[in-house]
């Protein structure tokens, strides 16, 4: 119960960002034309190579099952007009991907993500709102020790002349490259940055930074996403090797990482992409994003949690404010019929079904954390009245059953569901 709790809450924490900064859910088919990811990611991606789930349908056309939701969002935008009416529009989403990948702790091949589309602007403050949004969405359910890592990979002027230089240097070192890598030397090349094993990394660690080699335009973009985080309060991490397996960024790409999960440590990822919206048939429009693992960042959130002891009732979700307590089967049915007095009046309530005695009932109640205990004994019963026990002062009260409701919107505003 306690993961599912934290995964409704993660949830409900990104819409309420989301929809705080202005963002409109939008849903798109988990079915999508393969060309649209081929076009959109790259053909000589890991991700088109490898991971897809690409099948036939009875007309014989080619669909995959959508392993990232980048492309959906953009090809909706392009294929019902949206920018006609309006250019600059955002969107966020929440569902599930799926990737042929080796399953393992928070990986698995259908995953679930939840993403924001910001659509019409080169501002480069809108990349800052991105990853503002995705940090308070991690400070609202709780989770500390994540970090943030930035950098530019230019764009379609500047990054040509990198990869070129970035090859002939490679390939001095083929023979300490991993054999993925080697293939990736002429496929691409960027990706071995990325790559986790220790001799690539140690080859990498040595080659030129883009940054280097960024046109001026990408240089100021990069100063200013980096001066407006600071001015806001977020801290990063300028990581020169910082690359996505995604061909379609430009410019900004950023992640955000917890040690907690090891060598795949990342819970969201986003950048800008300027030019995908043209790469799949439409006009050049600027536009940035992210996307959260929520698999990753549920497992990263227990990880914290067990490590502080940090299962408290605000990270672990809401309880109810008061629980009913029936001491005997003649009472259970009035105790049950003023539970759904109270949750009629829109209070948060509960009751115990399994027939134990006053005093298991009374440790569920302190274990939930409620506020009040409501008492329905054979004595009460008989006065036609129940007895409210406030649990943090221990005061008690004594009201006729009818009037309990009441009692307790007057006391307490907060306590509504």
């Amino acid at each position: 119960p306690t993961k599912w709790t934290l995964w409704r809450n993660l949830e409900e924490a990104g819409r309420q960002e989301f929809e705080l900064s202005g963002y409109y859910e939008i849903r798109t088919p988990v079915f999508e034309d393969t060309r649209l990811f081929i076009r959109s990611i790259g053909e000589a991606t890991d991700i088109v190579e490898k991971e897809m789930y690409t099948f036939s349908d009875s007309e014989d056309s080619s669909i995959t099952l959508r392993p990232e939701n980048t492309a959906p969002v953009m090809r909706a935008y392009l294929e019902y007009e949206l920018y006609k009416t309006k250019k600059f529009q955002k969107f966020y989403y929440i569902g599930p991907q799926f990737r042929k990948e080796r399953p393992q702790a928070g990986r698995l091949r259908q995953f679930h993500q939840m993403g924001i589309e910001a659509v019409g602007a080169t501002d480069p403050l809108l990349d800052v709102e991105t990853i503002s949004v995705a940090t308070r969405i991690f400070d609202r359910i709780g989770l500390k020790g994540y970090k943030i890592k930035i950098n530019s990979i230019g764009c379609e002027q500047c990054r040509p002349v990198f990869r070129t230089i970035l090859k002939e240097k490679l390939c001095d070192h083929k023979n300490g490259l991993c054999e993925l890598c080697q293939s990736r030397l002429n496929r691409n090349v960027f990706r071995i940055l990325d790559c986790k094993n220790e001799g690539c990394k140690s080859i990498s660690h040595h080659m030129p930074s883009i940054n280097d080699y960024l046109c001026e335009s990408c240089q100021s973009h990069a100063k200013a996403v980096r001066e407006a985080l600071l001015e806001i309060g977020i801290p990063y991490i300028a990581d020169a090797h910082l690359v996505r397996g995604l061909d379609y960024y430009t410019k900004t790409v950023y992640e955000i990482t917890h040690s907690s999960l090891g060598a795949r440590d990342a819970i969201c990822a986003g950048g800008r992409y300027d030019n995908l919206i043209s790469d799949i048939g439409g006009p050049s429009i600027g536009s940035v994003g992210f996307a959260i693992g929520m698999e990753a960042t549920i497992l990263a959130l227990e990880n914290v949690m067990a490590k502080h002891k940090t299962f408290s009732q605000e990270v672990c979700g809401p309880s109810p404010s008061i629980y009913v307590i029936s001491i005997s089967e003649e009472t259970k049915k009035h105790g049950f019929c003023l539970l759904n007095l109270l949750r009629k009046a829109n209070l948060s309530a509960d009751f115990d079904y399994e027939g134990r005695s006053l005093k298991a009932q009374m440790r569920t109640a302190n274990k939930l954390g409620v506020k009040y205990v409501v008492v329905v004994g054979p004595d009460e019963l008989a006065r036609g009245d129940v007895k409210i026990k406030v649990m943090e002062t221990g005061e008690e009260v004594v009201l006729k059953q009818n009037e309990v409701p009441r009692w307790f919107l007057n006391k307490d505003a907060s306590m509504k569901s």
